[in-house]
């Protein structure tokens, strides 16, 4: 019988046993074709591959990414994350949609188009995530619609705004998730739900929401499990408590990995879903178990039947692993085809412009000075109780610390607080909004840093305790139309340039990867105290992520979903 490839003598994963047998694999036209003892004397292939008895597993598949979150585009991505056996990915575009609206998830699927990673779309549900903010665009149910009609779109993505889901049964978070039960009752629906329990997170899974993939505890963990949802782990919630938990419990069907958001150093350096396999292996989880979490329970939960196992009839991806224990990647396929190959890998291509012209204009802000970090509030000078956004060393979520701050001569005495100064400023042109807060806990303790990098508005954030290094770092970023950009004593000591809309890069994935490292380092240099700084401060504009975030609003209340003021009476601190 005629074959296209023969892979003779490996160790085949058989998703259905979570078992490894070994035999031989065929090939033909892209997809498996038999798996068994038989061999040459039965299938003449164009291509005969020797295992030499290495293991063989289906390719990686990540349900939960986004691919702005690395910086890079999708091409880049493709390239960064294929030598790390995925093969399949779920991106959600929704940090381009905040840019730009609908055409910004057109373009970033016209920019996936020629990508060797099969790429299925998400589309974004929650843009802008609140009416707290102000975003470049909004995705509408219109939008929504265009999108299934004209894209190969799989789900819906994250629904993040989930006070208003429980809050608001007429919102905008509830209004699409009818027209999505009502329209497309088969499209699967992801989820954001941190910290719910009891009566708001059986809400939450009632109105048609049924994934999480935000930090998990133990105790969230279990009751979402218990409660019919989908578990989506990523590194964060890898605490041995949470992985003893799904080692220990008959929950296998009930989760998968994935990686949400991964930095372009971290990408280069440790990995991609590949990295979350073997730290789960590290941390006790048979390799059978790891496996079928980055393989066939992503694929059950998007309804991708054709992939994530070794079988007749399903597409050819597959890895080579030299050492299964450490999940030592030798080479990739895709269809059949070899892409990846540990002992002879291939430079990337030059990368080229993907995106439309006004892509590259998206920073409508002009040059600052120190006044601009002058803040002068409404109230009449004295001593006040101030809000304070107290930055977590171990997760991106915030806390809300009550202090005190004096006003003196009609400007806040800030640099005498004992904290730092967090401002945040609309950058699309539609209202030149502009909002301040205080910041401690494990942020900087001197210099600035500036970023329009900030999630999910990608308005410009600046985080500083002198008001010269926060314009010098401010208008780094202005002037290159986006990007990252670290200064002390007036001098810039890291930066990394976003042109495409403010959060993306067209250089090559090491290039990209060495300035990510030089700005991580660079932040750690003044005081940074964070596994992940760069996540950190981007998230501190997040208005869904606890407790105390900024948007250009003002300080948000994330759990109760309203802004609140910086200062107020000291009777009431």
């Amino acid at each position: 019988m005629r074959t296209d490839q023969l892979i003779l003598n490996v160790n085949v994963y058989n998703s259905y046993y979570k078992k490894f047998n070994l035999g031989n694999v065929a090939v033909k036209d892209g997809r498996f074709l038999y798996i068994g003892t038989l061999g040459t004397e039965t299938f003449e292939a164009d291509e005969i591959i020797e295992g030499e008895g290495r293991t063989m597993v289906p390719g990686l598949i990540d349900i939960h990414l986004h691919i702005e979150s690395t910086m890079i585009t999708p091409e880049t991505f493709s390239y960064g994350i294929l030598r790390h056996g995925v093969t399949t990915i779920v991106p959600e575009p929704h940090e381009m949609a905040n840019v730009f609206g609908v055409e910004g998830v057109h373009e970033m699927i016209r920019a996936s188009e020629d990508c060797e990673v099969d790429m299925f779309y998400a589309i974004p549900s929650s843009v802008p995530a609140t009416t707290l903010e102000t975003t470049g665009g909004s995705i509408e149910i219109a939008d929504i619609d265009q999108l299934m009609q004209s894209e190969r779109m799989i789900c819906l993505g994250e629904v993040m705004n989930y006070v208003d889901v429980i809050r608001d049964p007429d919102g905008k978070s509830n209004q699409i998730l009818q027209h999505i039960r009502t329209h497309y009752p088969d499209l699967v629906i992801e989820g954001h739900t941190p910290k719910l329990l009891e009566l708001d997170l059986h809400r939450l899974i009632y109105a048609g929401i049924d994934s999480d993939h935000t930090h998990q505890s133990l105790e969230g963990l279990a009751a979402r499990i218990a409660a019919g949802m989908f578990i989506e782990i990523q590194e964060k919630s890898m605490t041995p408590d949470v992985v003893d938990y799904l080692i220990q419990h008959p929950v296998g069907e009930h989760f998968c990995f994935v990686t949400d958001d991964v930095m372009t150093d971290s990408l280069v350096a440790t990995g991609h879903l590949d990295h979350l396999v073997r730290k789960a292996i590290a941390m006790g989880m048979s390799p059978a178990d790891a496996v079928y979490a980055a393989t066939f329970t992503p694929s059950r939960r998007m309804k991708m039947n054709d992939r994530g196992m070794i079988a007749p009839n399903k597409i050819a991806d597959f890895l080579l692993l030299s050492d299964l224990a450490t999940f030592e990647i030798d080479a990739v396929y895709k269809r059949g085809i070899q892409v990846y190959d540990q002992h002879n890998p291939l430079p990337q291509r030059e990368p080229l412009p993907r995106f439309p012209a006004h892509f590259y204009n998206s920073v409508k802000l002009g040059l600052m000075t120190a006044a601009d970090f002058e803040v002068r509030p409404e109230q009449p000078d004295g001593r006040y109780g101030c809000r304070v956004m107290m930055v977590n060393n171990v997760s991106t979520f915030t806390d809300e610390l009550h202090g005190e701050a004096e006003v003196r001569g009609g400007q806040l005495q800030w640099q005498e607080s004992g904290y730092g100064l967090i401002a945040t400023f609309e950058r699309y042109g539609m209202n030149g909004n502009r909002a301040y807060g205080l910041i401690g806990g494990a942020t900087i303790k001197r210099g600035a840093i500036a970023t329009t990098y900030s999630h999910d508005n990608h308005n410009l954030l600046v985080v500083g305790h002198n008001p010269e290094d926060m314009a010098v770092a401010a208008n780094a970023v202005i002037s290159s139309q986006g990007g990252f950009c670290v200064v002390c004593e007036g001098k810039i000591i890291a930066s990394l340039d976003l042109t495409v809309g403010g959060i993306l890069t067209e250089e090559p994935l090491e290039k990209t990867a060495a300035q990510v490292s030089a700005l991580r380092s660079a932040m750690e240099s003044l005081g940074y105290d964070h596994y992940n700084p760069i996540m950190s401060i981007s998230t501190h504009s997040l208005p869904v992520s606890p407790a105390l975030k900024i948007t250009d609003l003002g300080l948000i209340d994330v759990g109760a979903g309203k802004v609140v003021p910086l200062l107020f009476p000291l009777s009431e601190a």
